[in-house]
């Protein structure tokens, strides 16, 4: 007697590029769509290849039948070959329904009337995987831009510079020049020794 059958799950992959963006809007499409909690999974990384630890972690939890959502291609990656092979992967090879809140046209689950539909469909995967992967570039593109003119600018970039005080360098040079002992420029610094240590070798 055959086991009882493993009930099909839904599955929800989230992906923005850094920290600093929102994944407010996404989150809202996927909980209006009844997905659970624990099945949604967020990364919080760049698309430009699969080399993403939780995508991974989701691919190994789906089973032949569960469906996933995205809400749009090139939340799934930014990769054009990437993309494609991700698709056969989980459609063909893993059996995986994908949903794409955005382009219906591209669910695999929908009915299809023939070989010009499937053709369509194809055609349409086809061009957002090239246009994820190219607005990728875009994206690289206007960084670098914005950074090369921020530096004709004269702009600092990265961590602001420590600016110090004229009191804080006083006490500094004196200690150095033996008119302070350590203790006591340390206590006017309202500093540890190791940051003692650290003002002095910024300083010079």
């Amino acid at each position: 007697m055959k086991g009882k059958q493993e009930k099909q799950k839904t599955y929800a992959y989230v992906r923005v590029s850094s920290d600093k963006q929102n994944e407010a809007r996404q989150l809202k499409e996927i909980y209006e769509l009844g997905v659970p909690k624990r099945n949604i999974i967020i990364d919080k990384t760049t698309g430009k290849n699969f080399k993403r630890q939780k995508y991974h972690e989701l691919i190994k939890r789906l089973k032949s039948g569960d469906t996933l959502y995205i809400s749009s291609v090139d939340r799934l990656g930014r990769d054009y070959d990437g993309i494609i092979s991700e698709w056969k992967r989980l459609t063909k090879e893993n059996k995986i329904i994908i949903k794409v809140l955005d382009m219906p046209l591209l669910n695999t689950d929908r009915e299809t009337t023939g070989l010009i539909d499937k053709f369509v469909a194809d055609i349409v995967l086809l061009t957002m995987a090239y246009q994820a992967e190219q607005e990728w570039h875009n994206i690289k593109a206007r960084q670098e831009m914005g950074i090369a003119i921020a530096k004709e600018n004269g702009k600092h970039l990265g961590r602001p510079k420590i600016t110090y005080s004229d009191d804080e360098i006083k006490v500094v040079k004196d200690w150095k020049n033996g008119l302070l002992t350590l203790g006591e420029a340390t206590k006017k610094l309202g500093r540890k020794k190791s940051m003692l240590y650290k003002l002095v070798h910024e300083l010079k």
